[in-house]
């Protein structure tokens, strides 16, 4: 085998596994409803974040009510719970409705992003999703719980 034979087979298996591991850890936003639908039926009333964790799971961070705090991967597939992690806490219940997710991403739709990795809020109610344009790119949009539109994009 020649050098640059070489060169190209291993640039080709680099850019299968990159590629690989970027759809790995993302869902399209076509799939918003179906991770939401998830994390209800788990008992999730306020979320905090939601990663995708590869086309089939999600991992999700809130509160069940205003006492139980859960971390989650739960399956898209079935109903299983992969993992589950609970505390009771003093503080109470915030974060985001599933109608501020679809809002934060709708906004984040409208900027281009077609799948996403992460979203996630503050408590002082900025919510950061971090995702894929169609072309591949990197995007990080940053909203405002309750208001439409966005307040910041980032492309890489």
């Amino acid at each position: 085998m020649t050098f640059k034979t070489l060169m190209i087979a291993s640039a080709t298996a680099l850019t299968l596994v990159a590629g690989s591991a970027q759809a790995d850890g993302s869902l399209g936003l076509d799939r918003v409803d179906a991770v939401l639908e998830r994390a209800q039926a788990f008992g999730f009333t306020h979320i905090e974040e939601i990663e995708a964790k590869g086309r089939d799971a999600i991992e999700v961070e809130g509160w069940l009510d205003d006492e139980w705090y859960a971390d989650a991967r739960l399956s898209l597939n079935s109903d299983d719970v992969l993992r589950e992690e609970r505390k009771r806490l003093v503080t109470s219940a915030w974060g985001m409705s599933a109608d501020d997710v679809r809002q934060a991403f709708a906004a984040a739709g409208a900027e281009g992003m077609t799948e996403f990795e992460s979203l996630q809020i503050n408590e002082a109610g900025y919510i950061e999703i971090e995702g894929r344009g169609q072309d591949g790119r990197e995007l990080e949009i940053t909203t405002r719980q309750g208001q439409d539109g966005v307040t910041g994009v980032e492309r890489d």
